[in-house]
């Protein structure tokens, strides 16, 4: 689900928002006009105050998960039919209560339906956090071997060959439409699995002339539940805390992965995203500002028709306000002005276009049964309206069909047509009643386009400005994984007026997917005069927060550039080969490497700078480490001054951060103020890092005490962002008093770096979420790092709040990270949603900063 404040609407205007948010559910009838404006839902710096209890092996699951799972030989037939083992039966799933299918009878339900013909395949697509298997059914008409290679050689040509492609006569006449439907990311979203299970029944079955002729030419492939472990457990986010239609420009979590592979693999023309609840349903395409480095006047014509079709299905069934509490359908792009919009890549629909979809939405069936709802109403209640959630998203379900039948070869054309402009470098085409006829209430709000550079360099050198060589290694890795083509040079070259050693990675822009390629790897930009509110962040660069040099190159072209394209980055891991070694710390990589050697008893020592020196006599225990974590160990004559021992990490933090921190291999122990009042044995911690759900004031008198003399002894405490911040002004030793930006503010933000055991290393650009500074520092206070002067921000949405406070002017040049005897604040988001890899050193550095000197491991 996505809450949104509502503003006045476009000129065409069917019915104003009803929204099931903050325990609200509005059953009445609605007159037309603004609806109050609802809290904006956003997965933001402490996402319901409460700290992340995951166990640690979700994220282990999700960090040994392959980067590219594993899918179907594309070249086998179709039926694909397997036997699933059955699961266990599970009374507590939490489907059952709203007598919707539990995740253990999803695999002997899709058992009987491949019995039921030679329509339906199942194949396990992966393992969620939680160990449950991912299930992708495909139904289609039967295929042979040749057939299906024919339809996988058809589809490589559409990407890969688009101009070909387009002329091709078999790819009109023969190639099947692939659609796409995605269920359940958001676990307690429940119906859109039984709708899809309902309606891959019918089609098994079906034999009327539409449905042979739908199967014929097109392929539907049904994600049957992307969260199990949500389902199961009635959570929002996977076993990981994760919330996962947040997590397309990472892909942190097995599950995403997963679902990024479908798209590379399937390349669907049309995809749903099935959601809850809003009231009436909720049909994209969105309201500004519209996602810049798509094609937006391709999606915009086909995502407006389709969702037209919808409406009509929906409100079709008959449901009205004053008999179901169902509201008539709406669609944000023609209903509403602003916050539901399609900006960032992270939210399913949006990921999907830079794979060429080119009919993308999220669906938000109506009414609402979980949260507060779940526990309050009856069953009897519950269940009826789950049974019209399931009728809505099947109506949604059966009309994107119809629509696929009848425009399956203008929908195939126009996929091509972005894989052509991205291959020819072709201009954007910017929205307008001309360029996209049909579409009401067209503006100059809508226009959204970007210059794609000709080429993005990343060097490889491993220096100058290229902080980290296993940064620009794990970033290549990462574009490759999206299906972006990066090529190395094989020969010392110069492009752009630069000048780029043999064994530099260059990704050419003249690609199919080169959307996907900016998205990634572009600055972004500042919209924070072009909408009042965004519905989540605004603000992302892989290319800035990674810690890996990326230049683009604007103009001009490749020819005497000598390159060889790349299925991976090459490996970087190496030692020195004589004398003590040192490793830099500026990258999570590197610090899951101090941590594994720290755990084998190495003795390391902490410079000036805060680097990590390692002794000649553990060379091959750092050999071990460079080729596990490929980093690099450099000859070094410096000694170190502090001994670095493996720290316990007690931990009130985001789901985000305790991955990040189990990412990094430290020893994390989550606790929280319920944790702390039950009775914690602080002899099992060395450090405390606090930013979610621990409150020194609702702390019990022995809890209290307890964490007071842990501070006092002399064992440090990192926090983040307000939490962090009123936990070491109640308990803590730093003299520093927070002061709290827009707390909608987020993106990309130019920092300036002090140097210091700290923030050494650290990049140059840093990311914000309800961004924070630090004034009247005391004595002893270090500045570690501020914002820069001016206005800091370089991409997202930072405004002012209406008494002209908490802007980015006011931030600019006030210290963000402050240090002192014990204590590290934080008013930057260093560690957000496995976000800002280039920053992620600079908590851990905290971490050993204000660790006591007489640390052992225990």
């Amino acid at each position: 689900m996505r809450t949104t404040r509502t503003v006045p609407a476009r000129p065409v205007l069917i019915t104003a928002l009803a929204l099931t948010a903050a325990g609200s559910l509005l059953l009445t009838p609605h007159t037309a006009g603004a609806a109050p404006e609802p809290p904006v839902t956003r997965e933001g710096p402490a996402p319901d105050e409460r700290a992340a209890r995951s166990p640690e092996s979700t994220a282990d699951r999700a960090l040994t998960t392959p980067e590219r799972p594993a899918t179907s030989d594309p070249g086998r037939g179709y039926p694909r039919e397997q036997v699933l083992a059955p699961d266990p039966v599970n009374p507590a799933d939490k489907s059952i209560r709203l007598g919707l299918t539990p995740y253990h009878a999803i695999a002997p339900k899709l058992n009987a339906l491949q019995r039921l013909g030679d329509r339906v395949s199942v194949e396990v697509a992966g393992r969620s956090a939680g160990g449950h298997r991912l299930y992708l059914v495909t139904v289609t008409a039967p295929e042979s071997a040749r057939q299906a290679r024919a339809q996988e050689r058809m589809r490589q040509l559409i990407e890969n060959a688009p101009a070909s492609a387009a002329k091709s006569r078999e790819i009109r006449a023969g190639y099947k439409a692939p659609v796409f439907f995605n269920n359940n990311i958001h676990g307690n979203e429940w119906e859109g699995t039984d709708a899809s299970l309902k309606l891959i029944e019918r089609l098994a079955t079906a034999n009327d002339a539409r449905t042979r002729d739908l199967l014929a030419h097109s392929r539907l492939y049904f994600n049957i539940t992307a969260n199990p472990d949500g389902r199961i457990a009635g959570t929002r986010a996977n076993a990981g805390g994760f919330d996962m239609n947040r997590d397309f420009v990472t892909a942190s979590q097995p599950e995403v992965r997963v679902m990024r592979q479908i798209e590379i693999d399937k390349q669907p023309a049309v995809m749903l995203d099935l959601h809850g609840y809003v009231n009436g349903t909720l049909i994209e395409p969105t309201t500004p500002p519209h996602g810049e480095n798509y094609e937006y006047d391709l999606f915009l014509k086909n995502s407006y028709a389709n969702a037209l079709g919808m409406e009509a299905a929906v409100n079709g069934l008959g449901y009205t306000s004053a008999r179901d509490g169902v509201e008539p359908a709406q669609i944000p792009f023609r209903d509403l002005e602003e916050g539901w919009d399609d900006w960032p890549p992270i939210f399913t629909p949006q990921y999907a276009a830079f794979h060429g979809t080119v009919a993308a939405h999220t669906i938000e069936i109506p009414l609402q049964v979980n949260n507060e709802a779940y526990d309050s109403l009856p069953v009897a209640e519950l269940r009826r309206r789950s049974a019209i959630n399931v009728d809505v998203a099947g109506a949604a379900l059966r009309a994107t069909l119809d629509f696929v039948q009848r425009q399956r070869t203008s929908l195939v054309a126009d996929q091509i047509e972005v894989f052509r402009r991205g291959a020819a470098g072709a201009a954007q085409v910017p929205v307008s009643e001309e360029t996209v006829p049909g579409v009401p209430g067209i503006g100059p709000e809508d226009v959204y386009t970007t210059n794609f550079p000709r080429a993005y360099v990343i060097p490889a050198d491993g220096t100058g400005a290229q902080r980290s060589a296993t940064a620009a290694a794990r970033l290549v890795d990462h574009l490759i994984a999206n299906d972006v083509r990066v090529a190395r040079a094989t020969h010392d070259f110069r492009l752009g007026g630069q000048r780029y050693a043999r064994g530099s990675y260059v990704v050419d822009m003249h690609q199919p997917k080169r959307g996907l390629a900016n998205v990634l790897l572009a600055d972004g930009r500042d919209i924070s005069d072009k909408v009042s509110v965004m519905y989540d962040i605004s603000g992302w660069s892989l290319g800035r927060l990674w810690s890996a040099t990326v230049r683009p190159v604007p103009s001009g072209g490749l020819a005497g550039v000598a390159l060889r394209t790349v299925g991976e980055a090459a490996h970087v891991g190496r030692v020195a080969p004589r004398g003590d070694l040192r490793l830099r710390l500026d990258d999570p990589r590197e610090v899951a490497a101090l941590n594994s050697l720290l755990q084998k008893g190495v003795p390391v020592r902490r410079a000036a700078d805060g680097s990590a020196i390692v002794p000649a006599s553990a060379r091959a225990k750092a050999a071990a480490a460079a080729r596990t974590y490929d980093v690099v160990f450099d000859a070094t004559r410096l000694t170190g001054s502090t001994e670095l021992r493996r720290l316990r990490v007690a931990a009130a933090v985001t789901p985000g951060e305790l991955f990040a921190l189990r990412e990094m291999n430290f020893e994390v122990t989550p606790v929280s103020t319920g944790v702390l009042n039950a009775g914690f044995d602080w002899s099992t911690a060395d450090v405390l890092f606090v930013s979610a759900g621990l409150d020194h004031a609702a702390l019990n008198p022995a809890a209290r005490a307890a964490l007071d003399a842990f501070l006092s002894s002399g064992h440090g405490l990192v926090g983040r962002g307000a939490t962090g911040a009123a936990l070491n002004a109640a308990a803590g030793p730093l003299a520093a008093k927070a002061v709290e930006g827009n707390p909608d503010a987020n993106g990309v933000v130019r920092m300036v770096n002090a140097g210091g055991p700290v923030t050494a290393g650290a990049p140059d650009h840093g990311f914000v979420y309800a961004p924070m500074w630090f004034t009247d520092l005391g004595p002893g206070v270090r500045v570690d790092r501020s914002y820069a002067g001016g206005n800091p921000l370089v991409s997202g949405h930072w405004r002012a709040l209406e008494d002209g406070s908490g802007g980015p002017a006011d931030a600019a040049g006030r210290p963000a990270v402050v240090s002192g005897p014990g204590a590290v604040l934080f008013g930057t988001e260093p560690l957000f949603r496995d976000h800002p890899k280039g920053e992620f050193a600079q908590v851990a550095r905290a971490l050993f900063t204000v660790a006591p000197a007489d640390t052992r491991y225990r």
